[in-house]
Parts: structure tokens; C-alpha cells; sequence
């Protein structure tokens, strides 16, 4: 079985934004991708958060559930798992300053389907703001609500985006 990323939209940052939106998530196709790369956060150790978003809006229910691994260059493996939030985190503790940087993909599974729930698999890169250490994170989370979204609202857990570029794909399986 061979397969197609079909580009949806792309939004490069540039100057400070508190979020990104990336909508156009339908039942066009089973499964999306979120690409992202030289996402930096304007304060240094802020984490990436997403939420769903519903009809265009942010959904800041405390549904959120995701569970990582964390593999540190200057530590040993992390475990990370928390359940009923306001957001899922997709990168902790991302660097500011120079050549500090997080990239990756994700997986949107169900999203369009309003009698499942929305999942998302996740591989990540990034240097932590802690240590200027690369880490890598692989995970998967759930929204825990049976609903129709659109896209997902891409943030930092405190001040803004500085820079960075978010794709959103449609997976199109061909035979």
C-alpha cells in the first residue's frame, strides 16, 4: 500500500504570535499530518501546546490525555503521562536562544468522525531549554470527547510563538 501527503495549508511565523490554527481537517481523509520545524518559543523553556479546535474554535475542555517518552542526550529516559487537561504538550521545556529549536510530525487519527474519539501519535525533536541537550519524544494522546474537529490551535505555555512552520497534510491511501 503506497500513500500521498496532500498539502492542506502552511503558515510560517515571523514575528510573534500568540497561536497557530491550522484548519481544513474533514472526512476527505483518514488520517492528517501537523509537519513542524524551527519552532522557537519569545520565552526561553516554554512548553508547545494544542488543542482541537471545533468549527474553527479552540475546545479548552479538561479533556486532554497523552502519555511520552523522552530520550535526553545528557540523561537517562523519561516518562511523562497526564490525564483531563486543558491542552496536550507536544514539546516541554523548548529553548530560546540561539540554534535552539523543536521540530516534528504528528499524527491526527478520528478527527473529523464525531462518534470517535481524536487521537494523535507523535515524534518529536528539540533542544531543552534547560540544558541545551537534544531530546527526543515520541507519544500519543486523546481527546476524550466524541466530536467533529476541523484543525488543531497550535500554542506555548507562556508567551508567544517566536518563529517557526506548521504544515498540515491529508494522507491519502492508494493501492
Amino acid at each position: 500500500m503506497a500513500g500521498s501527503l496532500i498539502k492542506i495549508q502552511e503558515t510560517t511565523v515571523s514575528s510573534a504570535t500568540a497561536n497557530v490554527d491550522l484548519t481544513g481537517i474533514d472526512d476527505t481523509y483518514d488520517v492528517y499530518m501537523v509537519k513542524l520545524y524551527n519552532v522557537v518559543p519569545s520565552t526561553d523553556g516554554a512548553s508547545l501546546y494544542c488543542r482541537v479546535l471545533e468549527s474553527g474554535t479552540a475546545n479548552t475542555a479538561a479533556k486532554y490525555d497523552w502519555a511520552d517518552v523522552y530520550m535526553r542526550t545528557n540523561s537517562s529516559f523519561a516518562n511523562e503521562a497526564q490525564e483531563n487537561n486543558t491542552q496536550w504538550n507536544w514539546q516541554p521545556t523548548l529553548g530560546s536562544a540561539s540554534n535552539e529549536s523543536g521540530q516534528g510530525i504528528v499524527y491526527l487519527f478520528n478527527f473529523s468522525n464525531a462518534s470517535e474519539y481524536s487521537m494523535f501519535t507523535k515524534e518529536m525533536t528539540y533542544i531543552r531549554a534547560d540544558s541545551s541537550s537534544l531530546t527526543g519524544g515520541q507519544g500519543g494522546g486523546v481527546f476524550t470527547d466524541a466530536t467533529n474537529c476541523n484543525g488543531v490551535s497550535i500554542f506555548m505555555s507562556s508567551g508567544n510563538i517566536a518563529s517557526g512552520t506548521f504544515v498540515l497534510y491529508g494522507l491519502k491511501i492508494t493501492s
